[in-house]
């Protein structure tokens, strides 16, 4: 099992600050603890300023086909938007990155685990539920499960033609980060000091 919890709220509101943003909004499959109440009353006020393009509510954002064809319904909101604000586990905001490359995706959740069974997804997209998520300094992109090394301050150094040191079939993590917040104008993201993890906040979900 797992838990997915809402990030402080002025966390998500500096990340919709000055923009205008569409929000996707993934209740998750039945595994995954969704705070559904906070996230409609947040959404209703991010709402009420004017700044919101279009909204998605739906479950398993993480499955493409279903994604796929519900952000084509609103591909026009999504392109009006600076930004795409999505409340759901790790899985499920990479798979969004990943389909949106030239947009800024922004992780409004960080995700926690629970003993018991986990839910799986086919996608490459991996979810290490660590607690207080790294994508929205590092363009969507998961640096604990895309580098073998679980680095979060950056390249190590080691790769060669964008392969990683430690498996020559893996591409380098870091390299596509940096490719990825170049292509929405985020290279600023690298000036910010590595985020040091509030391990506290795991041994109080899990109570």
């Amino acid at each position: 099992m797992l838990i997915t919890q809402l990030k402080a709220k002025e966390t998500i509101v500096s990340l919709a600050a000055g923009k205008k943003v569409f929000i996707i909004n993934c209740q998750g499959c039945k595994e995954v603890h969704f705070p559904e109440a906070e996230v409609k009353e947040l959404e209703k006020e991010l709402a009420d300023s004017g700044n919101v393009t279009g909204t998605i509510t739906t479950d398993y954002i993480c499955n493409p086909e279903n994604m796929k064809l519900r952000l084509e319904k609103h591909k026009s909101e999504i392109e009006a938007a600076d930004a795409v604000l999505v409340f759901s586990c790790g899985v499920g905001v990479q798979t969004v990155a990943g389909y949106l490359e030239d947009k800024k995706v922004y992780a409004a959740c960080d995700t926690y685990p629970l003993p018991g069974f986990q839910g799986v997804t086919p996608l490459e997209y991996n979810c290490d539920q660590c607690g207080e998520c790294y994508l929205n300094l590092t363009g969507g992109i998961c640096p604990i499960t895309a580098c073998s090394k679980s680095l979060v301050n950056g390249q190590c150094g080691g790769s060669k033609n964008g392969k990683c040191e430690v498996d020559s079939e893996m591409e380098c993590g870091w390299e596509r980060i940096y490719r990825r917040l170049a292509q929405v104008g985020r290279l600023d993201a690298l000036k910010c000091p590595t985020q040091v993890r509030n391990f506290a906040t795991d041994d109080e979900v899990s109570k």
